[in-house]
């Protein structure tokens, strides 16, 4: 749910001073655990490090980011993959055509 027009979109303000006097690209990552945080225009150029609940994660941020949140660009959960039998197979099919590859290029040598 967005918020209300009248309250305005919601910016840290520790952000806009970490941001204040320097020039895009200028320094290193600045560090934000402000994952509601919007993304104004001024931060356009700036690599922010955002907390992702374990690490920082490095996003430079772009024109087309503008009004999105810094959440939206780190990830909080990591996909393993989908078990059961048929996955098993899969991996074992693709493992044995890698084989098969990397003896034809052997003999080939």
């Amino acid at each position: 749910m967005s918020r209300s027009l009248y309250k305005g979109p919601y910016i840290d303000e520790k952000l806009l001073k970490k941001i204040a006097g320097k020039k895009p690209g200028e320094g290193g990552v600045i560090k934000t655990w402000a994952r509601g945080s919007v993304i104004s225009p001024e931060m356009v150029g700036f690599k922010f490090g955002v907390h992702n609940g374990r690490d920082h994660i490095e996003v430079l941020v772009a024109e087309e980011m503008v009004g999105h949140k810094f959440g939206e660009f780190s990830p909080t959960k990591k996909f393993h993959r989908h078990g059961g039998k048929m996955q098993k197979e899969l991996e074992q099919k693709k493992k044995a055509a890698e084989i098969a590859a990397a003896k034809a290029a052997k003999t080939t040598k």
